[in-house]
C-alpha cells in the first residue's frame, strides 16, 4: 500500500515538476522519497524539485541519499555538482588569478604532474612542494620543485635564497588532503606572505559525504579540507575569507593576511581537536554561508583582489 502511494506521489511529482509546479512537486515527490528511500529515482525527483525551489540544501540531502543508493550514479554526481558550483573550472580561475597579479613569488603545495604551476608567468619565482612529485614534462626554468613533505619543505629549506629574501606573494594549497595538514601549510604560508599577499585553497567546498571523509575511497576526493574554512570563518575574523564557487569543489580566496598572528600556531593542538571532532553534518544547513561561497564571476572575484586590506568582511553573500 505504501509502495502504490509512493508511486503516485512520484508520477504526479513528476508532471506538475515539469509542468513547472514546483512547490507542489516539492511536497510529493518528497513524500515518495521518504516513503521509499530505497528507490534512487524518488530522492533525484525530490532533489531536482528542492532546487527548482531554490532550496540548495534540501537539494543536497536528497542527493546525499541518492548516493548512498548508488556511488556511482552521474546524474546525481552532476545534480549535485551544479547544486553549488557553476562557471569555470578551479585551474582556470587560479591561471586568471595569476595573470591579473603576477605576483613575484609563489608557493604551491601539492604539484603532482605540475598542471597548475606551469602556469606562472616568467617573471614569478614558484616553488612547488611535493614529497612525490610526478611531474609531467618540462618545466619554465622560473620554477623549482622541491621534492619534500610540506612539513619538512618549511622546517628545514633556506627560504630567503629560494625566495631571495622577499615574502610569498601568492601561494596555493593542494596538498594532503586532510584537515590538519592543510591548517599546518597554512600557517606557515602566512608567516612567510606579504601582508598583502593572497593564499588559495583548492578542495575546500566538499561534493559529498563520502568523498569528504579522511580517507579516500574513490579517486574524486577532497578530504575534509573544508574544516579548515570553518576554522578561520571563527576564529579569525581578521581575515578575508572567500570560497570561489569553482567546480569541481571550491577554491577559497584568503586575503588581508598577517603574517605576525599567533594565534593559531599557539592553539595549534587545541583547535585541531575541536574542528576534527566536527561533522559532515554541520555543514547539512546553510553550506553555502558557513564556507562563505561567492559566484564564479571573475569580475567579481578581481574585485577583491583590488580591495586594500581591510575592506571586505570575512563573510560574504552566498553564491
Amino acid at each position: 500500500m505504501l509502495q502504490a502511494l509512493a508511486v503516485r506521489c512520484f508520477e504526479q511529482g513528476v508532471g506538475l515538476l515539469q509542468g513547472g509546479s514546483a512547490g507542489t512537486a516539492a511536497v510529493l515527490l518528497g513524500m515518495a522519497a521518504r516513503l521509499a528511500p530505497s528507490n534512487l529515482d524518488y530522492q533525484v525527483g525530490a532533489a531536482q524539485a528542492a532546487l527548482a525551489l531554490g532550496d540548495r540544501d534540501g537539494a543536497a540531502a536528497y542527493c546525499e541519499r541518492a548516493l548512498e543508493i548508488d556511488p556511482s550514479h552521474a546524474a546525481t554526481h552532476d545534480l549535485l555538482l551544479g547544486t553549488f558550483l557553476h562557471g569555470e573550472n578551479y585551474l582556470d580561475v587560479l591561471i586568471r588569478i595569476h595573470r591579473y597579479l603576477n605576483p613575484r613569488t609563489y608557493i604551491e603545495i601539492g604539484v603532482e604532474t605540475g598542471r597548475s604551476i606551469r602556469q606562472v608567468g616568467a617573471d614569478t619565482r614558484a616553488i612547488g612542494v611535493d614529497p612525490s612529485p610526478a611531474i609531467d614534462g618540462s618545466l619554465p626554468s622560473n620554477v623549482r620543485i622541491v621534492a619534500q613533505t610540506s612539513d619538512e619543505f618549511f622546517a628545514r629549506s633556506d627560504l630567503g635564497e629560494l625566495l631571495a629574501g622577499a615574502p610569498v606573494e601568492l601561494a596555493f594549497i593542494d596538498g594532503m588532503h586532510q584537515f590538519e595538514f592543510a591548517l599546518r601549510d597554512f600557517t606557515n604560508l602566512e608567516r612567510l606572505s606579504a601582508p598583502g599577499g593572497t593564499i588559495l585553497i583548492h578542495d575546500c567546498f566538499p561534493h559529498s559525504r563520502i568523498t569528504a571523509e579522511r580517507e579516500r575511497h574513490y579517486v574524486f576526493w577532497s578530504g575534509d579540507i573544508w574544516r579548515l574554512i570553518v576554522l578561520l570563518m571563527e576564529h579569525r575574523p581578521d581575515l578575508q575569507i572567500h570560497t570561489i564557487a569553482a567546480p569541481p569543489t571550491g577554491l577559497a580566496l584568503v586575503r588581508n593576511l598577517d603574517p605576525g598572528s599567533r594565534f593559531i600556531p599557539d592553539n595549534l593542538e587545541r583547535l585541531c581537536a575541536k574542528f576534527l571532532a566536527l561533522e559532515y553534518s554541520f555543514l547539512r544547513k546553510g553550506r553555502a554561508e558557513k564556507l562563505s561561497l561567492i559566484p564564479n564571476d571573475w569580475n567579481r572575484v578581481r574585485a577583491l583582489l583590488d580591495a586594500p586590506a581591510g575592506k571586505i568582511s570575512a563573510g560574504a553573500p552566498p553564491a
